[in-house]
Protein backbone atom coordinates (compact mmCIF):
# COMPACT_ATOMS: atom_id res chain seq x y z
CA UNK A 1 0.00 0.00 0.00
CA UNK A 2 1.59 3.40 -0.95
CA UNK A 3 0.64 7.03 1.61
CA UNK A 4 -2.41 6.79 1.05
CA UNK A 5 -4.36 3.07 0.68
CA UNK A 6 -6.68 2.55 -2.19
CA UNK A 7 -10.29 1.89 -2.67
CA UNK A 8 -12.23 1.26 -6.36
CA UNK A 9 -16.13 2.09 -4.98
CA UNK A 10 -18.39 -0.83 -8.14
CA UNK A 11 -22.04 0.99 -7.14
CA UNK A 12 -24.14 1.86 -9.58
CA UNK A 13 -26.91 4.36 -7.33
CA UNK A 14 -25.51 7.61 -7.72
CA UNK A 15 -26.10 9.03 -4.31
CA UNK A 16 -24.85 6.14 -2.77
CA UNK A 17 -21.53 5.95 -4.57
CA UNK A 18 -21.26 9.49 -3.92
CA UNK A 19 -21.68 9.26 -0.22
CA UNK A 20 -19.67 6.09 0.05
CA UNK A 21 -16.96 8.58 -2.17
CA UNK A 22 -17.20 11.31 0.31
CA UNK A 23 -16.82 9.53 3.32
CA UNK A 24 -13.94 7.38 2.40
CA UNK A 25 -11.98 10.29 0.93
CA UNK A 26 -12.82 12.27 4.04
CA UNK A 27 -10.86 9.18 6.04
CA UNK A 28 -7.91 9.47 4.02
CA UNK A 29 -8.33 6.88 1.45
CA UNK A 30 -7.96 7.37 -2.98
CA UNK A 31 -10.81 6.62 -4.20
CA UNK A 32 -11.98 5.61 -7.44
CA UNK A 33 -15.66 5.02 -8.55
CA UNK A 34 -17.23 2.63 -10.83
CA UNK A 35 -21.04 2.60 -11.68
CA UNK A 36 -21.11 -1.05 -13.53
CA UNK A 37 -19.27 -4.17 -13.53
CA UNK A 38 -18.17 -4.30 -17.14
CA UNK A 39 -16.71 -0.71 -15.77
CA UNK A 40 -15.11 -1.87 -12.88
CA UNK A 41 -13.89 -4.83 -14.70
CA UNK A 42 -11.99 -2.32 -17.11
CA UNK A 43 -10.32 0.01 -14.71
CA UNK A 44 -9.29 -2.85 -13.03
CA UNK A 45 -6.76 -3.62 -16.26
CA UNK A 46 -5.08 -0.29 -15.26
CA UNK A 47 -5.65 0.15 -11.63
CA UNK A 48 -4.47 -1.91 -8.07
CA UNK A 49 -6.99 -1.17 -5.70
CA UNK A 50 -5.90 -1.92 -2.24
CA UNK A 51 -9.83 -2.92 -1.70
CA UNK A 52 -12.84 -2.92 -3.18
CA UNK A 53 -16.39 -2.06 -2.81
CA UNK A 54 -18.66 -4.01 -4.29
CA UNK A 55 -22.51 -3.95 -5.12
CA UNK A 56 -23.66 -7.89 -6.21
CA UNK A 57 -27.18 -5.81 -8.10
CA UNK A 58 -25.65 -3.96 -11.01
CA UNK A 59 -26.40 -3.38 -14.53
CA UNK A 60 -25.11 -5.74 -17.16
CA UNK A 61 -22.13 -7.41 -15.60
CA UNK A 62 -23.26 -8.48 -11.66
CA UNK A 63 -21.39 -8.16 -8.63
CA UNK A 64 -21.19 -11.99 -8.68
CA UNK A 65 -19.37 -12.12 -12.24
CA UNK A 66 -17.33 -9.26 -10.97
CA UNK A 67 -15.80 -11.55 -7.90
CA UNK A 68 -15.54 -14.45 -9.99
CA UNK A 69 -12.98 -12.38 -12.68
CA UNK A 70 -11.02 -11.07 -10.08
CA UNK A 71 -10.68 -14.73 -8.18
CA UNK A 72 -9.86 -16.30 -11.54
CA UNK A 73 -6.90 -13.84 -11.88
CA UNK A 74 -2.78 -13.60 -10.38
CA UNK A 75 -3.32 -10.17 -9.64
CA UNK A 76 -6.49 -9.44 -8.51
CA UNK A 77 -7.25 -12.80 -6.49
CA UNK A 78 -6.13 -11.45 -3.04
CA UNK A 79 -7.61 -7.75 -3.06
CA UNK A 80 -10.25 -7.78 -0.40
CA UNK A 81 -14.05 -6.89 -0.91
CA UNK A 82 -16.54 -5.49 0.68
CA UNK A 83 -20.00 -6.81 -0.50
CA UNK A 84 -22.89 -4.12 -0.32
CA UNK A 85 -26.12 -5.87 -1.01
CA UNK A 86 -29.85 -4.87 -0.56
CA UNK A 87 -30.71 -8.46 -0.69
CA UNK A 88 -31.91 -10.79 1.92
CA UNK A 89 -31.58 -14.22 -0.28
CA UNK A 90 -28.02 -16.14 0.98
CA UNK A 91 -25.35 -15.23 -0.79
CA UNK A 92 -23.95 -19.21 -0.50
CA UNK A 93 -20.21 -19.43 -0.70
CA UNK A 94 -19.80 -16.06 -2.26
CA UNK A 95 -16.03 -15.87 -1.38
CA UNK A 96 -15.37 -11.92 0.46
CA UNK A 97 -13.46 -10.32 2.93
CA UNK A 98 -16.32 -8.06 3.96
CA UNK A 99 -20.39 -8.32 3.60
CA UNK A 100 -22.80 -5.23 4.57
CA UNK A 101 -26.35 -5.33 4.42
CA UNK A 102 -28.31 -1.87 2.33
CA UNK A 103 -29.38 0.57 3.79
CA UNK A 104 -25.45 1.26 5.08
CA UNK A 105 -24.19 4.78 6.51
CA UNK A 106 -21.14 6.27 5.09
CA UNK A 107 -19.44 6.03 8.38
CA UNK A 108 -20.13 2.46 9.15
CA UNK A 109 -18.99 1.56 5.32
CA UNK A 110 -15.73 3.47 6.39
CA UNK A 111 -15.16 1.25 9.67
CA UNK A 112 -15.53 -1.96 7.42
CA UNK A 113 -13.26 -1.18 4.91
CA UNK A 114 -10.97 -0.42 7.64
CA UNK A 115 -11.27 -3.73 9.25
CA UNK A 116 -11.41 -5.85 6.27
CA UNK A 117 -7.79 -3.96 5.33
CA UNK A 118 -6.57 -4.63 8.17
CA UNK A 119 -7.87 -8.39 8.30
CA UNK A 120 -6.68 -8.87 4.55
CA UNK A 121 -3.20 -7.65 5.99
CA UNK A 122 -3.02 -10.38 8.81
CA UNK A 123 -3.16 -13.04 6.51
CA UNK A 124 -0.86 -11.99 3.67
CA UNK A 125 2.45 -13.46 3.67
CA UNK A 126 5.18 -11.05 4.25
Amino acid sequence: MGSRPSVLIVEDDHDLRRQFRDALAMDGFEVEEARSGFEALRRLDTMNPDIIVLDLMLPGVDGFTVRDELAGHTRTRNIPIVVVTGSVETLGDLDVTCLLRKPIFPDRLVTAVRKCLAAAAAVQPG
